[in-house]
C-alpha cells in the first residue's frame, strides 16, 4: 500500500463510513504511522498466531482484532509540516468532581488501613467539549508526544479511541520478552533530576514485585534494571526494565493473563483491588487501562492504555487516574489526575 500520510488520514475517513476497523499507530521514538484498515466488517476472532492488531477492555470480557490477512496494510512517515498547532489547556474540573474522586481515595485509604489490599488504582472519566476531526487531534498527538505509543483505533463496536501511552504491557521476540514497571508521577518542569516521595517509590515496586512473582515460575530468565526517572511527555514516572526467556511451556496468553492488568493500573493484590474499582469506581473503565499493539506468531508489540480518550461528536472523554497507597493524600491524588488530564487536551480544540 503505497500512500502518503494524508491518504492514511482519508482512507481512515472512508472506514468510519463504511463501518469497517482499522487502527493507525506510531511506536515509540519513530517517526512512521503504521495502518491496517480491515477490508470487510466482520468481527474477527483473537489470534495471537496471526499478525494483525488486538484491543482489549480493562476487564478482558470485550476484545478485538484486525487480522492482517483480511487488511490493507502500510507504513508512512509522519510529515512535521502537518503538525496542527497545539493547544493550551488550563486545569479544569467541577467542585463536585473534586469532592466525589477525594472521597473515593478516602475510602479506598481506609480499605487499604484494614489490610483488605495494599495498592488500589483510581481513575475518573472527564467529558470535555471538542469541534476538531479526529484526524487533526491524531496529527497532533503523533507530533506531540514521540516518546510514547501514538494510537487511534476504530471499531463499530467500539467507537473512536486514541492515545499516547508511556507503557509498555509486553514485547516478545520468540522467548525472549521485555515489559517494564511504570508508576509514579510527577509533573515535568524544566528538569528530570527530581526527588521521590516514599509513597510514589513504594508505589512502582508493588508494580516491580507483581510482575517478579508473577512471571518467576513461567522463566528461565528475569532481570531488572534499577528504577529510574522517565519522563513521558508533560509527567515524569518511576520505571524499572524487566527483560527475560520464557520457559518452553509458557505461552504468550498466559504471560498476559499474569500481567494484565498488572498493579500499575489495578492495584494490589490484583482479585481485591479489582473488585474494589468493580464496586465504588461508579463508571465502566471500556477500553481505558486495557491494552493493544501487534500480535504475530513468533513476537508481539503490546501497550497498556493510558493517556487515552474516546472520541464522539463534538466530545471526548477523557479516562485519568492515580495509585493509592496507605501513604496517599486526596488532593494531591486529584491533582494528579487534573495534571494528567492536560496530555489529552492539548490536542482537542
Amino acid at each position: 500500500m503505497a500512500v502518503t500520510f494524508d491518504d492514511i488520514l482519508a482512507m481512515a475517513h472512508d472506514s468510519i463510513r463504511a463501518q469497517h476497523a482499522f487502527a493507525m499507530y506510531a511506536k515509540p521514538g519513530q517517526n512512521a504511522v503504521t495502518a491496517i484498515f480491515q477490508r470487510d466488517d466482520k468481527t474477527h476472532p483473537v489470534d495471537f498466531t496471526q499478525n494483525g492488531f488486538i484491543f482489549s477492555s480493562f476487564t478482558g470480557d470485550r476484545q478485538f482484532f484486525i487480522p492482517n490477512d483480511a487488511s490493507e496494510t502500510g507504513s508512512v512517515e509522519i510529515p512535521e509540516s502537518a503538525a496542527p498547532p497545539l493547544t493550551n489547556p488550563s486545569p479544569s474540573f467541577t467542585v463536585k468532581e473534586k469532592k466525589a474522586f477525594e472521597a473515593l481515595v478516602k475510602k479506598a485509604i481506609a480499605a487499604i488501613a484494614t489490610g483488605e489490599m495494599r495498592k488500589v488504582v483510581l481513575s475518573r472519566r472527564e467529558t470535555v467539549t471538542n469541534h476538531t476531526d479526529f484526524a487533526t487531534v491524531y496529527t497532533r498527538l503523533l507530533l506531540a508526544y514521540p516518546a510514547a505509543f501514538r494510537y487511534c483505533w476504530f471499531h463499530p463496536q467500539t467507537g473512536i479511541w486514541m492515545g499516547a501511552t508511556p507503557e509498555q504491557l509486553l514485547k516478545t521476540n520468540g522467548k525472549t520478552f521485555n515489559t517494564v514497571a511504570l508508576a509514579g508521577t510527577q509533573q515535568f518542569i524544566d528538569t528530570e533530576h527530581v526527588l521521590w516521595l516514599d509513597k510514589e517509590k513504594d508505589e512502582q515496586q508493588f508494580v516491580t514485585d507483581f510482575i517478579a512473582e508473577g512471571l518467576r515460575n513461567e522463566t528461565t530468565e528475569l532481570t531488572f534494571s534499577e528504577p529510574y526517572t522517565a519522563r513521558a511527555g508533560n509527567l515524569l514516572h518511576i520505571k524499572t526494565e524487566i527483560n527475560g526467556t520464557f520457559a518452553n511451556e509458557s505461552s504468550l496468553e498466559k504471560a498476559i493473563e499474569i500481567l494484565h492488568p498488572t498493579p500499575a493500573v489495578c492495584g494490589y493484590p490484583k482479585p481485591e483491588a479489582q473488585k474494589f474499582i468493580r464496586e465504588n469506581e461508579g463508571y465502566n473503565r471500556e477500553f481505558y487501562t486495557g491494552y493493544l499493539g501487534e500480535t504475530a506468531k513468533e513476537a508481539c508489540d503490546l501497550y497498556v492504555n493510558l493517556r487515552c480518550m474516546k472520541v464522539e461528536q463534538n466530545s471526548a472523554h477523557l479516562y485519568i487516574g492515580c495509585g493509592i497507597t496507605a501513604a496517599s493524600d486526596p488532593k494531591r491524588e486529584f491533582d494528579e489526575t487534573v495534571n494528567k488530564a492536560l496530555t489529552m487536551k492539548k490536542v482537542l480544540s
